[in-house]
């Protein structure tokens, strides 16, 4: 049994955004952390699509853990999976993640503060069998799926005779106009139309088509139309082409069926890549049983006013999984931003509690200060609303740059991704087009490095 301190002990469930801000906010208190993750590095997502096309390696957007935390002597990581928690007896078990020595092990952690920061999975609204064929962007196993099938899609085209099949080798349907939808079909484009076009010998590259279809009327449905119409527009020099207003019905491994005005059509494609809709882990299932808490309909945990779950005080869901609105009644989006500013909030008040009286205390609400977003399309190309502030073109992608490099965990991340950036930008090229076999650990840890998979785990 872990647990039984004497100082508070604060239990971080998941290493994302919320779980790092919330460790990070607690630094200089006098309470016991606690980190559980199961994987030992943390991801920034926002550039996982540029690993699946191609433009980054997963070491450039991944960091351990431990070496984040490595001067912050009250943090603890442990590398397990959160089976369920006892809110009561104020538990949670942990299955730790298999060795040699820890197979099927499972621990009892003891906590005085819970933060569940575990993020969330890709949604197919039901249709769990279109992910053998549609892979969403998650994980770095899933950025090297999808690079796999893009690359090994033209691999394909140069050698195959038949016409039809060539043509539908070389079409990339991408389903979902959100950033991630926009920012897949961007780089897909810029591979085919520049990094590629002098690479094969039988096909031209640039005669690839990338679709992308939602059930929407415009991209970038988050954004103001005026801004929505200028990343169409750029997506359009692109030659990207749009099926809006449709929803994708079926998919098989050689075509996609898209319904629209009651109306079925066909896509023959071999590549379909899914950005359409996420959904929370599994974990906030178990949560919302064990304290009664309510949930929606994509499996986010109902929260407080402070973040907490139901009647359990010490208690906190934040980021993708939970469901939180503002006081205009909309539902907080599931971005880094606000990941960050609730794992912030999370841990300044338990540092407060700490302190001083905790049952005497009386919370303030969590506000969320919103300061604007950015969605870049491809070359040179972004748009940016910050409130009052609007723009779109090179000075917004330039923002949109300087933003992600700042936000990388680790200064090396920062130096490699801006070196790996400029590269690309003076080059067109993209050095990281390795098809590896994502079942094949030896592959996947060649290009992470070996010590950032590879290290001594408690």
């Amino acid at each position: 049994m872990v647990g039984n301190h004497k100082k508070s002990h604060v239990v971080i469930v998941g290493g994302g955004f919320g779980g790092m801000q919330t460790a990070r906010s607690l630094a200089k208190e006098d309470v016991d952390v606690t980190l559980i993750d199961r994987r030992n590095f943390h991801l920034f997502q926002p550039l996982l699509y540029q690993v699946a096309t191609g433009g980054l390696s997963p070491a450039n957007i991944a960091a351990p853990i431990r070496s984040i935390f490595e001067r912050q002597k009250n943090v603890s990581v442990v590398l397990g999976e959160v089976l369920d928690v006892d809110p009561q007896q104020q538990t949670v078990e942990v299955k730790l993640t298999p060795t040699d020595r820890f197979e099927n092990e499972v621990d009892t952690i003891q906590y005085d503060y819970l933060v569940v920061a575990a993020g969330s999975t890709n949604s197919y609204f039901g249709n769990e069998h279109f992910e053998s064929h549609a892979p969403g962007l998650k994980s770095i196993e899933d950025a090297t799926e999808i690079r796999k099938r893009i690359l090994s899609a033209f691999e394909a085209a140069e050698l195959e005779d038949d016409a039809r099949r060539r043509e539908r080798l070389l079409t990339f349907v991408v389903v979902g106009a959100g950033p991630t939808g926009v920012e897949l079909a961007g780089a897909i484009a810029e591979l085919a139309r520049h990094t590629l076009r002098h690479d094969f010998r039988n096909i031209n590259p640039q005669d690839a088509r990338v679709i992308i279809v939602d059930g929407g009327d415009r991209v970038l449905a988050g954004f103001n139309e005026k801004l929505s119409a200028k990343a169409q527009a750029y997506l359009k020099r692109l030659k990207i082409e749009f099926q809006f207003n449709s929803h994708v019905t079926d998919i098989k491994p050689n075509l996609v069926k898209v319904k629209h005005d009651d109306k079925i059509g066909e896509i023959e494609t071999e590549t379909v890549l899914w950005a359409a809709g996420v959904a929370g882990v599994p974990l906030g299932k178990r949560i919302a049983a064990a304290t009664d808490a309510k949930r929606d309909k994509a499996g986010r945990v109902v929260v407080e006013s402070d973040l907490s779950v139901n009647h359990f005080s010490n208690v906190f869901v934040i980021g993708d999984l939970a469901h939180f609105e503002n006081d205009e009644g909309d539902l907080l989006p599931g971005v880094a931003p606000v990941a960050i500013q609730q794992g912030a909030y999370v841990g300044k008040m338990i540092a407060e509690e700490v302190i001083g009286d905790a049952e005497l205390m009386d919370r303030q609400a969590f506000v969320y200060k919103d300061r604007g977003q950015l969605a870049t399309i491809g070359r040179s190309a972004a748009i940016a609303d910050l409130g009052k502030l609007k723009f779109a073109g090179i000075i917004a992608w330039l923002l949109w740059l300087f933003i992600h490099i700042l936000s990388l965990a680790k200064f090396q991340n920062r130096v490699l991704v801006l070196f790996q950036w400029g590269f690309n930008y003076l080059t067109f090229n993209r050095s990281a087009r390795l098809i590896t076999e994502p079942g094949n650990g030896n592959d996947l840890r060649a290009e992470v490095g070996k010590s950032d998979l590879d290290q001594p785990q408690s």
